[in-house]
Parts: structure tokens; C-alpha cells; sequence
């Protein structure tokens, strides 16, 4: 087996601007052959991504900076720098940038698609 290796200007080319934030994925089938996805998210201050759910696949998500309340399903979490929450598959969800900076996380998917 052969590791694939992203350098760091090749990760910020992949970069995709939104109304509420931005999303940079770093690993994935497509990217790098793997069987996981990993990402990098940022969230603007007062911004919300949309509520969506994955299907086919898990998603952990790893709080690095900022505050969020974190909708899953019916519930919500307030998050800060460190939580980390596992969404189940199939389960809505959206996370809402409640503090004075941007959040910033690293997200993953059990899935490489």
C-alpha cells in the first residue's frame, strides 16, 4: 500500500466558498483513494450551515476555534474549542456559529465518498 500525500496548496485549491462559511476537503476517494473523508470547515460568525444528513455514512466533527450549538435532530449542543460530536447516519443536522469569531473543525465521514 502506498500513502498519498496533499501538499498544503493543493488542499487550499480545493477550497469552496459559501454564503456561510467555507469547506476544504483534504481526503477522500476522489482526492487521495481513501476510504474515509476528511474535511476542514469554517462557519462565519452569526452564519448556519444547512440542515442536511448524510445517508450512507457517519460524520464526526472536531471543534478547533469558536463556539457552535449544534442541532442533531430534535436536540441541540452548544459546542467550544475541544468538543467533538458523532452523528449517526441518516440523522438531520446543522451547526450554528453562536460566538464572536468563526468556528473552525475538522470534519470526517466514515465513508470515502
Amino acid at each position: 500500500m502506498q500513502a498519498t500525500k496533499r501538499s498544503a496548496d493543493e488542499s487550499a485549491g480545493a477550497m469552496t466558498q459559501t454564503s456561510w462559511g467555507s469547506l476544504t476537503w483534504v481526503a477522500s476517494r476522489e482526492l487521495t483513494g481513501s476510504d474515509l473523508t476528511l474535511g476542514r470547515v469554517v462557519i462565519r460568525q452569526g452564519s448556519q450551515n444547512p440542515r442536511h444528513c448524510h445517508d450512507r455514512c457517519e460524520e464526526v466533527l472536531y471543534l478547533l476555534r469558536g463556539r457552535l450549538r449544534h442541532t442533531v435532530g430534535d436536540d441541540a449542543v452548544d459546542m467550544c474549542a475541544g468538543d467533538s460530536i458523532a452523528i449517526p447516519k441518516g440523522v438531520m443536522h446543522n451547526a450554528i456559529n453562536i460566538g464572536d469569531e468563526p468556528a473552525e473543525m475538522i470534519v470526517a465521514f466514515s465513508s470515502g465518498e
